[in-house]
């Protein structure tokens, strides 16, 4: 990733900046993956999680004079990246209440173990995890999805979501609960 060198994030940001789509494409290179496994875990979608990445993608690229070449980029990546996943579950939510469900794509869990029975256990497991983070409410699951799956420090996620470290230490704690309510075996 492009973090481990500062100096050449710069020089691309400087380039990208400048209107450079080569260098915008070299640089979005570096942390599209990144991005896409946390837009797919926010939408729980992998069509609608690359739909929201080139979306975020191309909002940076027309908003580019607003990247400060002194600053890492991924966390302006993925704030926008957050913010079309956030727009997406709105739309989502619209949609259902009058009456127009989306379809999610199938959730696929491979699982390597021989024991067919087990297998069917933990996928079912796994299933009902994704389905009541897709029910946690936008805030929380941002929140645990940073943190806990993404992996990010509550500093490093506070900054990102515009809130306290304490707000994102008693959204990560409620997110957990209320799975925890939900699936006995969490």
């Amino acid at each position: 990733m492009l973090g481990a060198d500062p100096h050449l994030e710069r020089q691309l940001i400087e380039r990208v900046v400048a209107g450079d789509k080569t260098a915008f494409g070299h640089l979005a290179k570096q942390h599209t993956g990144r991005l896409l496994m946390l837009a797919r875990r926010m939408l729980s979608s992998t069509s609608q999680a690359e739909d929201a990445v080139q979306d975020a993608l191309a909002s940076v690229w027309v908003a580019r004079h607003r990247i400060d070449p002194e600053r890492p980029v991924g966390p302006f990546l993925t704030t926008s990246v957050l913010n079309k996943c956030r727009d997406n579950l709105r739309r989502r939510k619209a949609a259902g209440l009058i009456g127009i469900a989306p379809s999610l794509d199938e959730i696929v869990i491979a699982d390597d173990r021989p024991d067919p029975e087990a297998s069917a256990v933990t996928r079912n497991t796994l299933a009902a995890l994704q389905k009541e983070i897709e029910r946690l409410p936008v805030r929380l699951r941002e929140a645990l999805v940073l943190v806990a799956i993404d992996g990010r420090s509550q500093v490093e996620a506070a900054d990102l979501l515009g809130v306290t470290e304490k707000a994102i230490e008693t959204r990560v704690y409620r997110a957990r609960k209320r799975l925890r309510e939900k699936i006995p075996d969490f």
